[in-house]
């Protein structure tokens, strides 16, 4: 008998906490504060959240209508200030509204793990558009680059850089030069060396006869910085390279 009312007794208490998880949801799953330009959404959690099945974009965009985020609030009014920014939500191949954004402010346990934007997400013809959304560091060898910034970055891992200098040609003595120098027309997939002293596809060519090298194109196969080659990689990479 008293187990026929211990097991009445904790269905009942289940069900009571299942009612309370949908007419007290803010209060009994407690995610965390919303974001003060939701706070009025506080106790309408389905104002986002679809029933048992979380966030919903559907939702989102019932307010925040796709062509005017950026450019005008959900009142209809213009945001002040309008930047390159403005239109980038319209540049999204879908309306995944949850892949980068959560309103709210989680537990700071759960922080590390919130998704961050995914640059698959963009149109691939603007992908390379950095610019649109990002500032170039304001250093002097940034200032001075006209190509794009997937040459050396790519958008899963901007930090570090993809494209270490050292390890293709050290710029060492006199060659600490603008990046314009061997880089021509700011085209970092292709350089020269035919830009200072004596070189020139003649005169490098005579001068490598002697050692049996001809049809000298990748000159950094051998001549790794100012000081010459690198221990033994020139007779591997420089060979008669017909």
């Amino acid at each position: 008998m008293k187990a026929r009312w211990l097991i009445a007794l904790i269905v009942a208490n289940l069900m009571a906490v299942a009612v309370l998880v949908f007419v007290y949801p803010h209060l009994m799953v407690a995610p965390g504060a919303l974001v003060p330009a939701h706070a009025a959404l506080a106790t309408d959690c389905f104002a986002c959240h679809a029933p048992l099945h979380g966030a919903a974009a559907e939702r989102c965009i019932a307010c925040h209508k796709l062509p005017d985020i950026g450019l005008r609030t959900t009142a209809g009014k213009r945001v002040a200030q309008v930047g390159a920014k403005a239109a980038f939500h319209q540049q999204l191949t879908e309306q995944n509204c949850m892949a980068c954004h959560s309103d709210h402010d989680a537990p700071r346990l759960t922080k590390g793990g919130r998704t961050t934007f995914a640059h698959t997400l963009l149109r691939t013809d603007i992908r390379e558009q950095c610019a649109t959304c990002h500032q170039p560091p304001p250093n002097e060898m940034h200032r001075a680059l006209k190509a794009g910034c997937g040459q050396c970055h790519t958008a899963t891992a901007w930090k570090p850089a993809s494209f270490e200098h050292d390890k293709k040609f050290a710029l060492d003595g006199d060659h600490n030069a603008a990046c314009v120098t061997c880089h021509v027309n700011n085209d970092y997939g292709k350089y020269t060396c035919y830009g200072c002293h004596e070189h020139t596809p003649a005169n490098v060519q005579r001068k490598h006869q002697k050692e049996g090298l001809r049809n000298i194109e990748n000159c950094v196969e051998c001549h790794r910085s100012a000081n010459g080659e690198s221990e033994g990689h020139g007779e591997r990479g420089g060979r008669d390279r017909d």
